[in-house]
């Protein structure tokens, strides 16, 4: 099946739709607190996700019931926000938020540290931003997707981590998920080749533990570590340029873009188109 690759005005919707996916996780990160529960997070992504004149594009999706996904601790993905469900001082807890404006969508993530937390956690939460990084960085015309996969693998396990290989990235544009499958695992050479234009997204999920996942039968969404083991991700949507690569989820200054073990609060605001 062939890739759409996009150009022109259609690339500024893209970035459009980015930035505004961008804006709305800060906006959430500014309101984490202790106490607070996933309900309320999933409340302030449909509030400023509307007030930036789009649509999460999550609610709805196959059946998804919620505007954001909210994945705590061991949880992998997925996760369905729950008004008893309260985030604790110790937690890390992923904020997966997609924006469908303009014709397009926009698709990041982040995974935060809810006070203070364990240095195992502030470790994890490193690495895996740093397996998301040394993946984007790989992007370009002409590489592969196994470079992509290869470099997450090798910086994960060298550090002692594994990489969940049930769950991948994916094409997006028009479409929220498109062809082709990112996995973040594989060998260099190897997948498809990467050409200018495409859009993806780069989205490794890190265990402390086991590769291995388990879904949860009564909801059919959120997926755990099997063994129980804290697990953590970070996401961002890029476009394949000439000579490297675009992150289109990203604003000027963009405050998310630092240590992540620090919970991020008190942010400044920013607008959609950042």
């Amino acid at each position: 099946m062939g890739i759409e690759r996009f150009a022109g005005r259609d690339l500024d919707r893209l970035r459009t739709a980015g930035r505004t996916a961008r804006a709305t996780l800060i906006a959430v990160a500014q309101q984490l607190r202790p106490g607070m529960s996933t309900a309320d997070i999933d409340a302030l992504v449909r509030a400023d996700t509307a007030a930036r004149g789009a649509a999460p594009s999550q609610l709805g999706f196959q059946g998804f019931p919620a505007a954001v996904c909210t994945s705590r601790n061991e949880v992998v993905c997925h996760g369905i926000p729950d008004r008893n469900e309260l985030l604790r001082e110790g937690d890390i807890l992923n904020v997966d938020v997609t924006s469908h404006i303009g014709g397009f969508h926009g698709d990041t993530s982040h995974s935060f540290a809810i006070g203070p937390i364990s240095e195992a956690a502030s470790r994890l939460l490193r690495v895996a931003q740093q397996c998301r990084d040394l993946g984007i960085a790989e992007i370009r015309d002409g590489a592969r997707l196994g470079d992509i996969g290869a470099a997450i693998q090798e910086h994960a396990e060298s550090r002692g981590y594994s990489v969940v290989r049930d769950y991948c990235g994916h094409g997006i544009g028009r479409v929220m998920h498109t062809p082709p499958q990112v996995v973040h695992f594989g060998k260099r050479g190897t997948g498809r080749r990467l050409r200018s234009g495409m859009v993806i997204t780069v989205e490794p999920m890190i265990n402390a533990g086991s590769a291995e996942t388990v879904l949860d039968a009564r909801d059919g969404w959120t997926v755990r570590t099997a063994d129980g083991e804290l697990s953590a991700q970070f996401e961002h949507t890029v476009l394949v340029t000439e000579h490297g690569h675009a992150v289109l989820t990203l604003v000027e200054h963009d405050p998310l873009a630092v240590d992540p073990c620090r919970m991020e609060t008190g942010l400044p605001s920013v607008g959609a188109g950042g």
